[in-house]
């Protein structure tokens, strides 16, 4: 009797060690390995997506000068890897930080990024359009040549079928776009004007 629960006790210590095994893959637990959890493994294929979609639009407004990729190498074996952003500068060809860019052009990466995410999930959702999108400032950070080619980047979005809003203080913005809502405030209140 005490044999067949030894023998018993050492399948069931094998199982537990397949177990273990998934667990610990899954979990990005394995030892001598960067952590890449299963959850932020499939988000990373999602993200390189959206950072494919991005790159069509970051290209163009940096002049071809910038594309994002996904950090491929954590700092620490002990950090978790996946969704963690870089810039390959084809000036250099090297790449480096996200934090590196400047405002404008992270305003621009931010901008490709939401184009991007819009993109996929109107290609995964199964019949879902994302027809509209509001841009809240930013365009202040752009100097003449990244205004310039933002907004080209927006208007093409806007010749298709999406609406693009965009909210600024920005004269130059005010001037190129044609169709305004105007907030004027004063002592008063507020007032709305319609521009068409």
């Amino acid at each position: 009797k005490m044999k067949v629960v030894y023998d018993k006790s050492n399948e069931l210590e094998k199982e537990v060690i397949v177990y273990k095994d998934l667990s610990d893959t899954a979990n990005g637990n394995i030892i001598g390995k960067n952590k890449l959890e299963f959850e932020q493994y499939v988000q990373a294929n999602y993200f390189d997506m959206v950072i494919v979609s991005a790159n069509k639009r970051f290209s163009y407004m940096t002049d071809e000068r910038f594309l994002l990729a996904r950090k491929e190498e954590a700092v620490r074996i002990s950090d978790k890897l996946g969704l963690e952003l870089e810039v390959i500068d084809n000036y250099t060809g090297k790449r480096r930080d996200i934090k590196s860019l400047s405002g404008g052009e992270s305003f621009k990466a931010a901008l490709s990024l939401a184009l991007g995410m819009s993109d996929v999930i109107q290609e995964f959702a199964g019949g879902i359009v994302v027809d509209a999108m509001f841009i809240d400032e930013g365009f202040g950070s752009l100097d003449d040549n990244s205004l310039e080619s933002a907004l080209n980047a927006i208007m093409m979005l806007g010749n298709g079928e999406k609406i693009i809003g965009i909210i600024s203080h920005v004269n130059e913005l005010k001037n190129r776009i044609d169709k305004k809502i105007v907030v004027n405030k004063s002592n008063s209140g507020s007032n709305v004007e319609i521009i068409v």
